[in-house]
């Protein structure tokens, strides 16, 4: 690109290598508390390897961004650092946020953007926070840019649970979700619209996986075309989308706004699935 310097490149790539190793990290380990069977098409590290090399795996991913930072320039390593474990932890305390959704019952829209927000959006907002510190931003500067990017992570776990039962994940089955028993943004927007259900589809979400037969994931994703929790999930997925798009902070570097509308359109649900989202 014009204007890139290598200088630029030598701190870009080691940045870039930081957040993808820390992301693989927290996947390791998301696969294990959930017993996801299947990541990207293939079986789980876990499912391959057990559980505790599994962890091993994930905790060695871990320290290894910490190695990559030390090829960054000095001038940046203190703030870099600062900022990975800043969101590093968001993400950790998501992961528990939504951990504890169903066992706290908490089904509601706050409780899932909350867990969201930390789970996915940190992961989101990380990559932009570094390279607008590697842009001479300062922390604070820095954050309010990543901020609508922490917005697009919860539109993507929206994207993400709506593609699981009614999308391809290259999972094993549709509705994995169900059978793991995760508060999806579906099961949030159905109970909004028709809560006399909560009881059976907590039933549902709390049964071991084992005994979830694909007759009982067949009726909850039928319920939430039925009662329109398909639709209301992609209107919020619009929602996040045009309050990112017209963000401020975005508005001004038209280079991130670019990004930005490049993943609102990444997280466009196949026509299928908005056509029965609105039927």
């Amino acid at each position: 690109q014009p204007g890139v310097t290598l200088r630029d490149l030598v701190n870009a790539i080691p940045w870039a290598a930081t957040v993808e190793l820390l992301h693989n990290a927290t996947l390791v380990h998301d696969d294990v508390q959930d017993g996801d069977r299947m990541r990207r098409g293939r079986a789980a590290l876990w499912v391959r390897h057990g559980v505790p090399q599994a962890l091993n795996a994930g905790n060695f991913m871990l320290m290894l961004p910490y190695l990559a930072l030390s090829e960054v320039s000095n001038e940046h390593r203190a703030a870099l650092c600062a900022a990975l474990a800043d969101h590093a932890i968001a993400t950790v305390r998501g992961q528990v946020a939504e951990l504890d959704l169903l066992p706290e019952e908490r089904l509601d829209w706050a409780s899932y953007v909350g867990a969201a927000a930390g789970k996915t959006g940190a992961m989101f907002a990380l990559p932009i926070v570094g390279a607008a510190v590697l842009a001479g931003k300062s922390l604070d500067e820095a954050a309010a840019l990543g901020a609508p990017f922490r917005e697009l992570g919860v539109l993507f776990q929206i994207y993400d649970d709506v593609l699981d039962l009614y999308g391809d994940k290259g999972r094993e089955v549709p509705g994995c979700d169900l059978y793991e028993g995760k508060v999806s943004a579906l099961v949030v927007e159905h109970l909004e619209r028709r809560p006399s259900d909560r009881a059976w589809l907590l039933e549902l979400l709390r049964a071991p996986r084992e005994a979830t037969s694909p007759t009982t994931v067949s009726r909850a994703i039928e319920a939430f075309r039925a009662s329109g929790a398909v639709a209301g999930a992609i209107a919020h997925m619009d929602f996040i989308a045009h309050r990112v798009i017209g963000s401020p902070a975005l508005v001004a570097e038209p280079g991130l706004l670019a990004i930005a509308t490049e993943l609102v359109e990444r997280c466009r649900l196949p026509q299928a699935v908005e056509l029965e989202g609105v039927a």
